[in-house]
């Protein structure tokens, strides 16, 4: 996967918490055996094994064809939030199929590769710019960034008492994960802007 760009507002004061994913190629396809007519749109895949919070798009599917992705490859306009409700059922809060024509058959749930976080460590530092010595903020795991191999998740925390303490207002970032055999991949990258709190 390459480097996705991305900037960050930290409010002083203020816990900072980011969630991300990492997905990888290839794409997996679960098939789907049914869809209700209800919002929010309720999808059943046996052992889908979909994270919570997974990015998905939905392709292939008869009769309810409005639910289906309206580009190949997908872009990001055409992917859903999915929510875990089981083993074999996710719903898609943001989809309303009430109003969609009934589901008859087939389709699938289309979505990139977690990538397996086991052995992984990560690292992130804040510097004025990228040729700067010194860094205004380093964060490491675990305990900055958390790695959840269960929910495929990566969880950036900047606590309230150390944004309180920033004194510089911008700066640039990157993210990068270290696998166990030493690779290094970039994950994020971009701008940090610290801006100031009205309650304190």
């Amino acid at each position: 996967m390459s480097c996705a760009t991305q900037d960050l507002i930290i409010q002083k004061g203020k816990t900072f918490s980011k969630v991300l994913r990492w997905e990888s190629l290839p794409f997996l396809y679960k098939p789907i055996t049914a869809i209700t007519k209800a919002a929010p749109a309720v999808i059943t895949s046996a052992v889908h094994g979909i994270p919570d919070g997974w990015r998905v798009v939905i392709v292939s599917v008869q009769g309810m064809t409005e639910i289906n992705a309206l580009n190949t490859p997908p872009r990001d306009s055409d992917y859903h939030k999915a929510t875990l409700v089981d083993a074999n059922t996710i719903n898609l809060n943001d989809v309303n199929s009430a109003e969609f024509t009934a589901y008859t058959s087939g389709g699938y749930i289309q979505l990139r590769t977690p990538v397996d976080l086991a052995g992984f460590t990560a690292r992130m530092q804040i510097r004025a710019s990228l040729t700067a010595t010194a860094f205004l903020l380093e964060l490491v795991s675990p305990t900055d960034i958390v790695l959840d191999n269960v929910a495929k998740t990566i969880t950036i925390t900047i606590a309230a008492a150390v944004t309180a303490a920033i004194t510089w207002k911008t700066g640039v970032y990157d993210l990068e994960l270290v696998s166990a055999g030493g690779v290094v991949t970039q994950l994020l990258s971009g701008t940090v802007t610290v801006v100031e709190e009205a309650t304190r």
